[in-house]
Parts: structure tokens; sequence; C-alpha cells
């Protein structure tokens, strides 16, 4: 059932309230006021980041609309994006109601060739505004900020992802170049490997040239950086996970590593980019990682588009990935079984599509597990990691 009321912010009518809208750039930042008593928009232009500026500006529209005689507060809105969420946790720290929007949430004109501007973009986002602000149910979605502290712990998994696609890189370089020479079978991150250059062959039996070795040197070295780099991160997530204090993310994740087909770096990564926040139920779980499905049901056209999509990108390649070890690592527990009920021997589109199922229902399961400590059915144990 739809709700609507708002309970997070005082009644409407025992305040004057001076609603904002902000567009956000890397040069310059818009902004849309409208004052209590008025219905037009007024714009601003400042310079991107001048909080001086918009604290002035903030000020200016406080004043004016203390003149109602009523105790004035600010609602703000912008739209999630390259900015982050600093912007959100500083117009909190003044004191100002703000929300993130996703940006796809925004209802916009369907026509093929339709203006953008950022005045337009503007009065979108502070009509979506007063709309929430009135309660009007799904006019927008509001994005969950995270915690310094939960934000912050998200760098650990995402550097190790993009450490080993640079590790990956200058291992596939080094090998590319060797084969283009008719060297194959190279093993850049096996121990000794520069030694073995000077005895390596062209294929037409010639030793290598001198500025293709040095370039070869060089890019090894990036590739012994960037594993040094990425051991060490893997030492400090390791002796953090040793040291968790019991209702800890930490702990959370070696809760989670217990389970066989999870593993460290599986239960780090559910933790840091999904398990952090709270849900209240299923659904939302299984939107948060995009695993919903998009119906189209219109007159005598009935069909399924997939899955949406609009959740957590990361957090669902990292749930389907975990769905395919899941099946292979606890063959008898209840959600396995159903998974091979369904697809017997097939192969092929019904295999992928009904492994998106195991991944939603994996998740619900992991998250009931966490907030209950009720074992997945039939699923298998590991002693503490």
């Amino acid at each position: 059932m739809m709700k609507l009321d708002r309970t997070e912010t005082p009644a409407a009518h025992d305040y004057a309230t001076v609603h904002v809208a902000f567009e956000l750039s890397k040069a310059k930042w818009k902004l849309g006021v409208m004052i209590p008593g008025t219905e037009k928009l007024s714009c601003y232009t400042i310079a991107g980041g001048d909080l001086a500026a918009l604290t002035a500006r903030l000020e200016t529209a406080r004043r004016k609309a203390a003149r109602a005689g009523r105790p004035v507060r600010i609602v703000s809105c912008y739209e999630a994006g390259f900015d982050g969420h600093w912007l959100h946790r500083w117009l909190t720290d003044q004191g100002i109601i703000n929300y993130e929007i996703d940006p796809a949430s925004i209802a916009v004109n369907r026509r093929a060739r339709r203006a953008k501007t950022d005045r337009i973009d503007l009065d979108l986002q502070m009509r979506a505004l007063l709309a929430h602000q009135r309660g009007e149910p799904r006019v927008c979605s509001v994005v969950h900020v995270p915690t310094v502290d939960d934000e912050d712990r998200k760098r650990r998994n995402r550097e190790r992802e993009r450490l080993l696609k640079e590790r990956t890189a200058h291992t596939n370089r080094i090998k590319g170049l060797l084969h283009a020479q008719g060297v194959r079978d190279a093993t850049p991150l096996k121990r000794g490997f520069l030694g073995t250059l000077d005895s390596l062959r062209t294929g037409d039996g010639r030793v290598l040239a001198q500025r293709f070795k040095e370039e070869i040197v060089r890019e090894h070295e990036r590739l012994e950086l960037v594993s040094k780099q990425l051991t060490a991160l893997e030492a400090s997530n390791r002796a953090e996970r040793r040291s968790a204090a019991p209702g800890s993310a930490e702990a959370k994740m070696v809760q989670l590593a217990q389970l066989k087909g999870i593993g460290t770096v599986g239960g780090q990564g559910l933790v840091n980019e999904v398990f952090y926040r709270s849900f209240d139920n299923r659904r939302q779980v299984g939107s948060y990682f995009g695993l919903a499905g998009t119906p189209f049901n219109s007159g005598n056209s009935e069909r399924d588009q997939g899955i949406s999509k609009a959740g957590n990108r990361r957090a669902r390649e990292l749930a389907i990935e975990l769905a395919w070890l899941w099946i292979q690592h606890q063959p008898d527990s209840e959600l396995s079984r159903w998974f091979r009920e369904r697809v017997r021997d097939i192969k092929g589109r019904l295999r992928r599509i009904t492994i998106v199922a195991v991944a939603r229902k994996l998740m619900v399961a992991l998250w009931r597990y966490l907030e209950t400590g009720v074992v997945p059915t039939g699923a298998v144990l590991r002693p503490t990691i």
C-alpha cells in the first residue's frame, strides 16, 4: 500500500519553507529558489563548489521567507551524481533538509526531440521536490546517503576491483607483445620472469631487440607495483576481519564467509556495497540489486522485459557470480535443488534466466541470515575464517 504521509519533516503549515533545487556541474552551479507565498522559480548561478556564495544566497532567501512571521526552514534537492554526497552532508550540517534524487526517476517529456537546459532541469527537480513534500507517492526516488564510514569502507573492494583489472591489463600487454614476436606461453607473474628475457628467442630464432626488452621491463615494473599494492590491500583486509568487533561490518563479513560458496571476497563485497544499510522487506533487497522484474502489459501486448538493472551494478554482478558458486558449493541446499528441478540438463538462455532468480532468492536469504542468524535451508557452514 502507498503511504501518503511524510514523517521525516515537520508539518509544512508550521513553517515558512524555502525550496531550493540544485543543478550541479564542474564549472558552475545553478540554483532554483522558491520563496513561500510565490509561485515564481528564481534562478541564480554561482561558481561550482563556492560555499560562501551559496551560504549568502541561502541567507538571502531565509530573510525574505522570515517576513511571513513563522519559523523558516529550507528544503533542497539535487540529482545524485559526480559531486557525490559531500554537499548533502554540508547542507545537513547547516540545518537544511536535503534530498539526493535518482536522476532516472524524474519523469521527462517523451518526445523524440525535447528541449533540455539547466533551467528546464531545475524546473523538473523543483516539481519533483514539491510533489515529494506534498506526499505524492513514487514521484521520484530518494537516494539513501551512506555515512562517512560506510562510504569509506567501500573503497577497499572497489580499489581491489580496479587493481585486479590493472594487473590483468599489464599481464595481457606483456603476453601480447611477446606473442607478436613468436614467443608463446609467457608467464609475467612468475618469479624471475625478467631474467628469462635474454634467453628468449623470437619465432624466427633472433634474440629480443633492445628497445623491445626495455618496454617489457617498464611494463613489468608497473605490473609488480600493482601486484604489491594488491597484496598489501588484501593483507589489510585480513587484519581487519581478524580484529572484527561484534556487530561491526567486519563481523558481518566473517559471518557471511562462514557459508560455503561465499568466501571472504564475496562477503566483503556484499557488506560494503549492500548490507551496510537496513531494508524493510525482501522487495527492497531485490530492488536494490536491480533484480526486480519489469513487466510490459498494455492492451493486448503482454511480456516481460527482464530485470530492471536499476540497482547497484557492482552488487548485481556479485550476486550473479555468487549464485553460480552457491549452486556448485551448496548442492544440497533448498535453493540449489530448486534450480536443478527447473533447469535439469537444459543449457543456454533458460539456465541464465533461472540463475538470476536464484541470485535474488539468495540475496534475500543472506539478508535474513545477517538480520536473524537463520541459516539458509540446507546450507552448510564452515569454520570461522
